[in-house]
């Protein structure tokens, strides 16, 4: 039973760091996304936090993602008077999604997805194993 509660653990982290990489992706698509008008935005990064639930059923406490938000960060900008979002002084507001960033993040969360699937497949094996040694 106690290896069947680590394969659920393992999975939940799996799909949250799968949720995680979304997010990553969608910050990397729109990190040239400019406003349209002056005054407005540009794409604002989105970051996201964790949290453990607990899963009665299993006893066990599981990852999931506590709330995605904005990052408060501020936007770049850059000197181009014939944008159509130039303000007076000729200026665009940039995201602040910085592509290094969002890659080591990306990096992060594949290393934790692949942590995960590395325990699925080692508490699989002991399954297996235990069984063997049964039929024996």
């Amino acid at each position: 039973m106690e290896l069947l509660k680590s394969i659920l653990i393992s999975a939940a982290g799996m799909h949250t760091q799968g949720q995680r990489m979304q997010i990553i992706a969608e910050n990397v698509a729109n990190a040239d996304s400019l406003p349209t008008k002056p005054g407005e935005e540009p794409y604002r990064r989105k970051v996201m936090t964790f949290k453990n639930e607990l899963d009665r059923e299993h006893s066990v406490r599981l990852v999931q993602i506590n709330k995605v938000s904005e990052d408060k960060g501020e936007f770049g900008k850059r000197h181009s008077p014939s944008h159509p979002a130039a303000n007076d002084e000729g200026y665009v507001a940039l995201p602040n999604v910085n592509a290094l960033v969002e890659m080591m993040d990306m990096r992060e969360a594949q290393r934790s997805y692949e942590a995960n699937l590395n325990m699925v497949d080692t508490a699989k094996k002991m399954m297996l194993r235990t069984i063997d040694l049964l039929r024996n």
